[in-house]
């Protein structure tokens, strides 16, 4: 008897729905997404959470994208100077986030690069990557300037003729609403990625923790210099070696300096960041890169920043993580 009661509990256990992992994924903004998520017994399936997840992301490219005549960003960079457009709260909340960056790095960060995006060969109405000649760029340069852009109540406002760019930080800003979403539907444990930018919730089914390879800057393949454990953290990597070219045996990579008008030229080729927010991350990584090795490392230690700086030396890389980051990694 005792046996067969312990042979029925084993059969009743066999039973029991077991959580699964579920993986979905597509394309969005230019790139990708790809979606890993646990899901519970009764929990909502595959079909249901990607239908959710890409109206978040078609809502994020009717609003942000410079690819499209129709978007919200697009119609603001049609305005002509001294011209307001009402926004809504989404786009109020990048703006706002944009321009506290614009503040923080004295300019190098700016929202309204994308003239020069443009005029380089990066932007949505470049006809090839080329170096421009100085009247253009100097031309170009007037349109550039996040003070000629404020936020007036709900309205975005400008007093130049500036066009705004968000493609450093709305991927980022598309994963955060992704895993509020998720976590509205009861999704507990996930990682979420668009573009490149990702975050990770709870932990897999079998316990563990959700891990995330660090890129080495290599532009041939793609290499792990790094493996760490994520749990309930944003990670944002931002580098130069994914879209640049070449003249004259020099770089140029698609992070510009909007203080100086045009790409970067030092020798930070990458920057992952961690944070809560994706937002967060996104923006900075992008930062620090713009800022270079020292200066970026700098404004990293003075904010707190968890951040990996990546730098091209003689041979190889030097990378240097801050103590933000150290912390984080050791789950201190």
């Amino acid at each position: 008897m005792r046996a067969l009661l312990i042979f029925i509990l084993i059969l009743m256990s066999a039973c029991e729905p077991t959580p699964t992992l579920e993986r979905f994924g597509g394309p969005t903004m230019g790139s990708s997404y790809s979606i890993q998520y646990v899901r519970q017994p009764g929990g909502p399936a595959p079909e249901q959470v990607q239908a959710e997840v890409e109206a978040i992301l078609q809502a994020i490219d009717a609003r942000y994208s410079t690819y499209r005549g129709d978007s919200t960003v697009s119609r603001f960079n049609q305005l002509a100077a001294n011209q307001c457009l009402p926004i809504d709260a989404d786009l109020f909340e990048l703006a706002s986030f944009g321009q506290h960056l614009a503040e923080q790095s004295q300019g190098a960060f700016d929202l309204t690069v994308e003239p020069l995006l443009d005029l380089w060969g990066f932007g949505p109405q470049a006809r090839e990557m080329h170096v421009p000649d100085p009247q253009a760029l100097a031309r170009a340069r007037q349109r550039v300037g996040y003070r000629h852009l404020r936020i007036e109540g709900e309205a975005l406002c400008k007093d130049a003729a500036i066009e705004l760019d968000f493609n450093s930080i709305a991927a980022g800003h598309a994963v955060d609403l992704i895993a509020q979403r998720l976590r509205a539907m009861g999704i507990e444990a996930f990682l979420a990625e668009a573009t490149g930018e990702l975050k990770a919730v709870g932990r897999k089914p079998d316990g563990s923790a959700w891990r995330v390879a660090l890129e080495l800057p290599r532009e041939d393949r793609q290499i792990a210099r790094q493996v760490i454990d994520v749990e309930d953290m944003a990670v944002s990597t931002s580098g130069d070696y994914r879209h640049y070219f070449e003249d004259n045996g020099r770089r140029y990579s698609h992070t510009f300096d909007a203080r100086l008008g045009r790409p970067v030229e030092h020798d930070l080729a990458a920057v992952t960041v961690l944070d809560a927010s994706a937002l967060q991350a996104d923006g900075y990584s992008t930062v620090l890169l713009i800022l270079g090795p020292q200066q970026g490392w700098d404004f990293a230690i003075a904010h707190g920043i968890a951040a990996v700086l990546v730098t091209r030396v003689e041979g190889g890389f030097v990378s240097r993580s801050t103590p933000a980051f150290e912390r984080l990694v050791k789950g201190e």
